[in-house]
């Protein structure tokens, strides 16, 4: 079983008064054959959380608990997993079989067991036609194909990823975030995987630990956090662009940003200073005539992507709050210069404490 459980997880490097802390009493728990990307920015502590995980990086507190058994002073090797790289670290002068062989070679596995490994992992991820080539005869996605056959023939409890995808291009990095999702379905092993990339977070997880600081912001269903983001943190890397996060003060249907009043279409929480965000899809663009309803934008710059377009402008008076609208790119858009009309349905309003960043 390759159910994890980490509880109150701590890292520190160093001793006394030059220590420096870097993972601050980390809880999950993982459920036998869940699919987990810890998500979030770099230096935020999530490669280091997997490399204990891993037994790479030795815990200062706590406990890490795979498939029953606190593993905090295994090697690992004991720990039942394996584990892929950013970098392939695959043997030049090995063929790609050699490499997807050479760690049942070394268990002493017999050959009978690992031809038949070899050849099911080769299947899984199309590597049949390229078992006796060398490393530098495969093209990048086939080489990270083959760092991930050396794993699955391994048979392990848990796989764990480190950024696996970061060396490819974009149209690859599609491609294997496929194989990524195939593959688990076929296998259905736990799997760990680290990532920057909110797009790869958002694509593979079935649940996400969004990590900031070396503390956990959110552990969530994709849809969960990016519809309920439980911190301006989250709302602020979660989505691209991000939402748009405007502090001003709230008087029941009013809000007062950078001198001017917009009308809500619900009433705020509580009066007060507090942070309104709102998605850039969730606005919805009106005409060029003034409502007492609507938000006034002064629209400063257009960016065309294909199938939307986005649009940049001000909303407010001398201390302007920045807004970003998306608009389908059928729409026809505004102009630089022009002040339109926003409207926001109650529902995409989020509302979050200006202190402390939290979701009220």
């Amino acid at each position: 079983m390759g159910a994890i459980s980490l509880r109150n997880v701590e890292k520190t490097y160093g001793r006394g008064p030059g220590s420096n802390k870097v993972i601050h009493g980390v809880n999950a728990q993982i459920t036998d054959g869940e699919f987990i990307v810890i998500v979030g920015p770099s230096g935020c502590g999530k490669s280091t959380l997997l490399r204990m995980v891993a037994g790479l990086e030795d815990i200062t507190g706590g406990e890490i608990d795979i498939g029953g058994r606190v593993v905090n002073k295994l090697e690992p090797a004991e720990r039942d997993i394996a584990m892929v790289f950013q970098n392939y670290a695959l043997y030049p002068h090995m063929s790609v079989y050699d490499n997807m062989a050479y760690g049942l070679k070394i268990a002493k596995q017999p050959k009978a067991e690992i031809e038949m490994r070899v050849q099911k992992a080769a299947k899984i991820l199309e590597l049949g036609t390229l078992l006796q080539r060398k490393p530098r005869e495969l093209s990048g996605g086939q080489r990270q194909r083959v760092a991930m056959g050396r794993a699955i023939v391994r048979q392990p409890a848990v796989f764990l990823f480190d950024e696996p995808l970061s060396n490819l291009d974009a149209k690859l990095r599609a491609q294997t975030r496929l194989e990524i999702q195939k593959l688990h379905a076929e296998l259905g092993v736990t799997s760990l995987f680290v990532t920057h990339d909110q797009v790869e977070a958002m694509t593979l997880a079935q649940r996400m630990i969004v990590m900031n600081a070396g503390r956990i912001e959110q552990i969530g269903t994709p849809d969960q956090v990016y519809g309920q983001p439980a911190s301006t943190f989250v709302a602020g890397f979660i989505g691209s662009p991000p939402m748009n996060l405007m502090q001003g003060q709230a008087d029941g249907s009013r809000f007062t940003v950078g001198g001017q009043t917009l009308m809500l279409p619900a009433a705020a929480p509580r009066a007060g200073a507090m942070t309104l965000g709102v998605r850039p899809e969730h606005a919805q663009l009106g005409g060029q005539l003034h409502t007492s309803s609507g938000w006034p934008l002064k629209v400063e710059m257009l960016e065309m992507l294909g199938a939307e377009r986005l649009v940049y402008g001000k909303l407010g008076g001398v201390d302007s709050a920045a807004f970003t609208l998306r608009i389908e790119a059928t729409l026809t858009p505004p102009k630089s210069g022009d002040t339109v009309q926003l409207h926001v349905a109650p529902e995409h309003l989020h509302w979050f404490e200006p202190a402390t960043g939290q979701r009220v």
